[in-house]
Parts: structure tokens; sequence; C-alpha cells
């Protein structure tokens, strides 16, 4: 296996720097560098644009992450809290929740779920100017007690210094504190008093706001768990498919630039058009490198990794480390795969034989040689090897002897 990874780096690195088996000078391999980089940057902005084309779980249920954290939650102020964040918007300047989910759908394929819709129809209706003023109200009494905290913070840091003073028994002209205990004392109740009366009135602002006919309409469907249940199985099962529809549109965008790039190549090699040739081979690795890397990110994100890991999770528990093992002995299978695949089509010098024997070309580097010539004048190339049933010189490369008929050895 060594033995053939090390053949095919050879020979890809003779492809990707020769012209018809002449090495490049670096200039103009300097200038294909440039050019391989700058057409791999705009392979993967192309591949990011079209895995973006058909909706995400988020966008296609944008209102899931937050009505799950709210039926989750235990605190005595959840329902305000989701009631508030129906008001970040300014109903005068944006558009609406539901016009922004709708918007999603605009040049994507997919649709946004129908309950989202809705969920964000209820939010829009409570996003009125009257329900703003209250929160407005809120976070200004909110404002207040903090002032007033941080106003006996203060108090109490004079008046603790005030204490030391009068322990070391400094006179009262000579302190550089100007509140004394009595005062010090009636700010803070003053202080107090107003926090509480604060906070007496931001509750009934809350109150208020969630009794408001829109929020309760908007509180009683979030009661309705057949609805977030409804909603929570198509997130899931979207996020289920999702890499495998992304890997399908990269396919898609890949696919047609490769079977291009590998006629041309193909084409070329033919006619030998060598600088045709040596860009087209750079363009097909290009190609072939992002396409890769996509496989091996469905492999370890997709449907094939939630399988395995459901499979885990049911036969073996919590023995999920397992999981690692899998993708130590998967990945490799696949690299092993991808190897033969070069060896077999792109890189297969026994398919590249039959051509260029055909067209008494040196079956090394295609170059024009008389029939006859046992070396090639240009790379000097033994085309002959001799047959084992005959022992005639027959083509190398060639599944069978021109002499006797015979199979030749597949390593010759």
């Amino acid at each position: 296996m060594f033995t053939n990874i090390r053949r095919i780096f050879n020979r890809f690195s003779n492809k990707s720097r020769k012209i018809n088996n002449e090495p490049l000078n670096r200039v103009s391999l300097i200038v294909i560098i440039l050019i391989d980089i700058f057409i791999l940057i705009n392979v993967f902005t192309g591949l990011d644009d079209i895995s973006r084309w058909h909706l995400s779980p988020t966008q296609a249920y944008p209102c899931y992450s937050e009505w799950q954290s709210y039926s989750k939650q235990t605190t005595k102020d959840k329902n305000y809290e989701i009631v508030r964040l129906s008001l970040q918007f300014d109903s005068n300047n944006t558009p609406s929740r539901a016009e922004i989910y709708q918007q999603a759908e605009a040049g994507h394929l997919g649709k946004v779920s129908s309950t989202c819709l809705q969920y964000a129809e209820y939010q829009d209706k409570i996003n009125n100017s009257k329900n703003q003023q209250t929160i407005k109200t809120i976070d200004q009494k909110q404002v207040q007690i903090s002032n007033f905290q941080q106003s006996n913070n203060q108090i109490r840091a004079q008046y603790d210094s005030t204490l030391l003073e009068k322990i070391a028994g400094q006179p009262r002209g000579q302190s550089i504190n100007q509140v004394s205990a009595a005062k010090a004392k009636q700010e803070l109740d003053q202080n107090n008093l107003k926090i509480s009366q604060r906070k007496q009135e931001i509750s009934l602002l809350k109150n208020e706001l969630i009794n408001q006919p829109e929020s309760v309409s908007f509180l009683g469907f979030l009661q309705k768990e057949n609805e977030l249940i409804k909603v929570e199985q198509g997130y899931k099962q979207a996020s289920f498919w999702y890499p495998s529809i992304q890997l399908a549109f990269q396919s898609l965008f890949l696919l047609p630039l490769i079977f291009v790039a590998l006629l041309v190549h193909q084409f070329s090699q033919r006619k030998r058009y060598g600088l045709i040739s040596l860009m087209s081979w750079h363009l097909l690795v290009i190609f072939f490198i992002p396409l890769i890397l996509k496989t091996f990110e469905f492999l370890q994100f997709g449907i094939i990794s939630q399988v395995i890991f459901e499979f885990i999770s049911a036969v073996l528990g919590r023995l999920l480390f397992l999981i690692s093992y899998v993708y130590i002995l998967l990945i490799p299978l696949i690299g092993f795969g991808i190897i033969k695949f070069f060896q077999k089509i792109i890189l297969n010098p026994k398919l590249q034989a039959v051509s260029r024997v055909q067209k008494s070309r040196c079956v090394k580097c295609a170059k024009k040689i008389q029939q006859n010539d046992a070396y090639c004048p240009h790379c000097g190339y033994y085309q002959y090897v001799e047959c084992q049933n005959c022992h005639n010189l027959t083509y190398k490369h060639l599944p069978h002897c021109k002499h006797c008929g015979s199979v030749q050895d597949s390593s010759n």
C-alpha cells in the first residue's frame, strides 16, 4: 500500500510540475500557484453560497430556540421575560417579526414553519406603542433603583470611615466626611423606601403588561404543548437532513466542474496541448480538494454520524467513546478508496498506455516516436517488456502480448 501511495505521489508531483515531461520554470510555477489559490478561494466562496441555498433549521424554525427556552424556565418572571422579548424591535422603523421570518424564504429553498409565523404574529401584536412605553417606564424605574443603591453604597462607605475616625479620636472638625451617623441613617432609610416603592411600581407595570389582551393570547399560545412538539420534531428532522442537503448542493456545484476539467485534461493529453493539460490537471485537483473535505465533514456531522451515534447509544449505552474508534477505521478506508480511484481512473498508466501505443507515442511521456523505437528519444524510457509465455518483447502496461496474446503480469 505504501509503495502505491509513493508511486501515486511521484506521478502526481510530476503531472503538477511538468509540461510534456519537461519541468516548469520558477516564474511559471509561481503564476500557476497564484491562479490555483485564486480559484480555490472562489470555489470555497461558491460552496458557501450554494450551501446556504436551502433554509437552515434555525431559519426554517426561528421560534424553536426561544420557545423551548421558555418552556424549560422555572423563574416567576418567565412570562414577563418572553413578552419583553417581543418588544425588542422599534415597530416604526423595522419590519415585523413575521416579515423578517418570511424574508428568509427570499432566494432560498424551503419554507418557514407556519407555526413559527403564527408565533411571530402574536409577538407583533404585543409590539405596540403602549407596551413599548410600559417597557421604557420599567427601564427608567430600574435605573432609578440602581442610582439609589449606588448612593446607599457611598453613604455606607462614608459612615464606616466616620466610625473609624471616632475610634481613632479624631475631632469632628477634621473629618474628611460630611455625613454624620444620624444623617446617613436618614438618607439610607429614605433611599430604601424609594427603592421599595420603585420595585412595587415595576411589579405593577409587569403585571399590567402580561395582562394585556395580546399578551394573554400569546402566553396562551405558548402553553399549547402539541404546537411546541410539532415545532421541535420539525426542527430535529431538519437538523438531521440539513448536512445531507448541503453536501448534495455542494456536489451539484463541484461535479460539473470536475467533469469539465477531466474532459479538457483528457482531450489536451490526446492532442498534446501541454500547458492546457497542466492547467486542467491543476483545476481537477483544486475541484477535488473541497469535495473530499466536504465529504469528510459530512461523515463526521451528517446522517452517517448520527446513525452511528444512535446505534452505539442503543447497543452500548454510555460507551460513546467507541464512535472515535469507528471514525479511526472509517476515514482511512475512505482515503484508501480515494487513492484507488485515482490509481484506477485518473492516474492509471495502463489506460494511458493503450491510447499512446495506438498513436505511436511513448508510453511514459506521450511524445511521438517511431514504431520500432525501443527507447524513447525524448525521455529515454524503455517501451517493451519480455512476455512470460513466448519470451518475445511486447509493449509495457498492455494487458496481452502482441505476439501470443497471453495475459501479461499486471505489475509490468
